[in-house]
C-alpha cells in the first residue's frame, strides 16, 4: 500500500463557527458529544505566525477553541476566530471549501424524530434511501442544519450496502 507511512486514520475534524458557546451547546446538548477542554486565546499581534502556519491573515485571532469527542469517531476541534478579512457566511456544499460531517446512527427514524423535537431544521423530506453502491435494505441518509447554518448528515445502513455484495473491502464505520 502506498501513501503516508504510519497513517492510521482521521484524528480530528476542525471547523470555525461564529459563536463557540452556541456550537458547543449544540454538539453537547443536542448531538450528545462530550466536551473535553478549551484552549486559547491565540494571536501574534506583531508577527506572521498565523500567516506562516495557517495561511490566514497575520492579525487573525483565536479567542478560544474547544475539543469535543462525538461517540466513536473523529474528534472535533471547534474554533471561533476574528480576522480583518473574515468571510462570515458558512460555505454551501457547492462553494469551494464546502463540506459536511456525517454521523452514523443505528435508527434513522428515531434520530430524525429526536432532531425535530429539538427544533433542528431537517432538510428535504428527511430520510432518503441510499442509492447506487450505497443502496441496501434500510440504507438511508438525511441532512440537517446547525443553528449557525453548518450542514450535517446522518447515515444508517444496519443491513449493509449494495457494494458489500461486490467486494470484500469495507469503508470504515463505527461499530
Amino acid at each position: 500500500m502506498s501513501g503516508v507511512p504510519g497513517l492510521r486514520g482521521t484524528e480530528h475534524i476542525a471547523f470555525t463557527v461564529p459563536d463557540l458557546d452556541q456550537a458547543v451547546a449544540f454538539f453537547v446538548d443536542v448531538l450528545g458529544c462530550e466536551h473535553f477542554y478549551d484552549m486559547g486565546p491565540f494571536s501574534d499581534p506583531e508577527g506572521t505566525w498565523m500567516q506562516d502556519n495557517l495561511d490566514i491573515h497575520p492579525r487573525a485571532e483565536i479567542p478560544r477553541f474547544s475539543l469535543l469527542r462525538c461517540a466513536n469517531g473523529a474528534n472535533f476541534e471547534v474554533f471561533e476566530y476574528t480576522s480583518p478579512d473574515q468571510v462570515q457566511r458558512w460555505p454551501r456544499m457547492s462553494d469551494h471549501g464546502g463540506m459536511h460531517v456525517a454521523f452514523y446512527v443505528d435508527d434513522m427514524d428515531s434520530a430524525l424524530s429526536y432532531l425535530r423535537e429539538k427544533g433542528v431544521r431537517v432538510l428535504g423530506e428527511g430520510k432518503k434511501d441510499g442509492i447506487g453502491p450505497e443502496a441496501g435494505e434500510e440504507s438511508s441518509f438525511a441532512h440537517f442544519l446547525t443553528p449557525w447554518g453548518q450542514l450535517l448528515e446522518f447515515v444508517s445502513y444496519p443491513n449493509g450496502r449494495e457494494y458489500f455484495t461486490t467486494t470484500e473491502r469495507r469503508m470504515w464505520r463505527p461499530d
